[in-house]
Formats: structure tokens, sequence, C-alpha cells
């Protein structure tokens, strides 16, 4: 099937967040959304998720998936509040209890923050499935980016996450506590042994030097041919050399601390203290 895809564009992170919708019924799923957020004066907005939320609204579609491709850290989710609005599942890959472990420790989160996945409602290992309406999902675990990372088929279309650029951008970093350029250029192979025509959907898009305008949809067979990292079978040994000495240069994302905090929450808060206030920590040289 060919599943009906609309895409949300948010400048101030550069992410691309989705909905996909059965193309024979109102069913549709959210993929990767976003939770506004000003670092500054550290208040949150909905903006982008509110737009999400007219055009279902608009066009009478009912949501049955709020969809993570992994853990975040350019931004944060606003999952719960998707949610809240529209109903629908929230899921993540099940190996975000390999993030729960890791920055609960550097975030000091203490006994009381659950490792173990609980906050989401379904947790996909490699090769699960799920529906959207009459439409079948296959679930891909491409790790590299971060352990936990899903690459979602839908029909002709695959939702990649950070795993893959344009292919005039490239692929994304692995220096990320648990990430490897080995594991992402395995990952992406499984991405391209998809059929050609497959539709690939990526994460974020940063316009590549020379490039005018945003884009986000590609297919199998151009990022093959085409992806200035991992196009025209580059050995694997060249790509990790060529993606570690790039990651060395690579300064941490603007909203990472925030972002990792909220994100393995399911996009919930930290817990109140006692006077009903949400703090967000900010552990210094940890990352």
């Amino acid at each position: 099937m060919t599943p009906k895809v609309k895409a949300f564009f948010d400048a101030e992170t550069f992410t691309v967040s989705y909905l996909v919708q059965d193309p024979e019924g109102d069913a549709c799923a959210i993929i990767d959304s976003v939770l506004d957020f000003d670092h500054a004066s550290g208040r949150t907005n909905t903006r982008s998720a509110d737009e999400i939320i007219r055009y279902v609204q608009s066009n009478s579609l009912r949501t049955e998936w709020i969809l993570e491709s992994h853990v975040h850290a350019d931004h944060l989710s606003a999952a719960p509040y998707l949610q809240q609005k529209l109903g629908g599942k929230i899921g993540i890959g099940d190996q975000i209890v390999a993030i729960q472990e890791t920055f609960g420790k550097i975030f000091n989160e203490g006994t009381e923050f659950q490792r173990d996945g609980s906050q989401f409602d379904a947790l996909f290992r490699d090769g699960d499935g799920f529906h959207v309406g009459q439409m079948r999902g296959d679930v891909l675990h491409t790790p590299g980016h971060t352990p936990a990372c899903m690459t979602y088929v839908i029909g002709d279309a695959a939702f990649v996450g950070d795993t893959l650029f344009m292919p005039d951008f490239g692929t994304a970093r692995c220096d990320f506590p648990g990430g490897s350029s080995g594991d992402l250029y395995n990952s992406i192979q499984r991405i391209l042994s998809l059929p050609d025509a497959t539709r690939i959907f990526v994460g974020h898009d940063y316009k590549a030097p020379g490039r005018d305008e945003f884009a986000w949809e590609t297919t199998v067979e151009e990022q093959k041919s085409l992806n200035v990292h991992i196009g025209q079978g580059r050995p694997i040994e060249e790509f990790v050399e060529m993606r570690d000495a790039r990651d060395a240069t690579l300064a941490m994302p603007r909203l990472i601390l925030p972002s990792l905090q909220v994100n393995m929450r399911a996009g919930q808060m930290p817990p109140e203290d006692e006077n009903g206030d949400v703090f967000l920590k900010l552990p210094v040289n940890k990352l």
C-alpha cells in the first residue's frame, strides 16, 4: 500500500514530523513530534503539535499510534500532549531501556525513575509488526546513532529517524553514549536492502550547501547511488573512518540535556517538587 504522508517541518530544530494515513480509511500515525522549548526561559509551547492536531481534526482522522524513532537529543517530544488531545498509543523500540539506564545515571535520577520502558505504551522489537488501519507497519532495529533507533516501514514508506539524511547531506552522527559508526553502517545496509522504489522519509534536514530548499523525501535507489557518505557501495572501513573523524568535530546539540531528560520519559517532564514546580537538571562535564 501507498500511505498518505503529511510532513510538518520545525525550522527551530530542523525536525520533520510525519502524519501517516491509511489511504483507504481514517486511521493515522504520528511519527517524531515536537514540543517547542525555549532554552533561555525554560518555557514550553505547543505550536508545532497544535499544527498536527488541527490537521488531524480538520480531516476527521483517527490517531492510532504516536511513534518515536528514538530518544531524540535535539528536540523534546510532544507525544503525551498529542495523546491527550487525539488518543493513540505511544511506541518506541525496546532498547529504550539501555538509554534509560545510561542517562538515568548521568542525570542521577535515583531509584524512582523506572528503567524498564514502562513510560511507553508499546516497546517494539526488531521484526515486530503493527497496523495503521488496514496498513501493516514493520519495525527494523537500526542502531548506530543511538542503541535504540528504529525504522518504521509502512507500506512503501520507510521512516528512518536520524539514521539517514538526504543524499546530499549524508548520515547521522554516532558519538552519543552507546552510538557506533559500525552499527550505523550495518543498519543503513538493512534500509538499503528494501526495494529501490521505497520512499525514505528522514527525521531532519539541514539544507546541504548548494541546495536552496529544505527536503525530506528520497528513495532507496537515490540513497544507494547518491548519498555522499554511504553511496556507491562505500566499504565499512572507509565509512567508519570518515564518520568517526567527522563526529569528533561536532558540538553537542543545543537542546540535548533537556531533550534527553524528557524523551526518556516518553515526553513527560520530571516529577514536580513539593511546591509543584518542575526542574530540568544541567549535569556538568558529563557529555
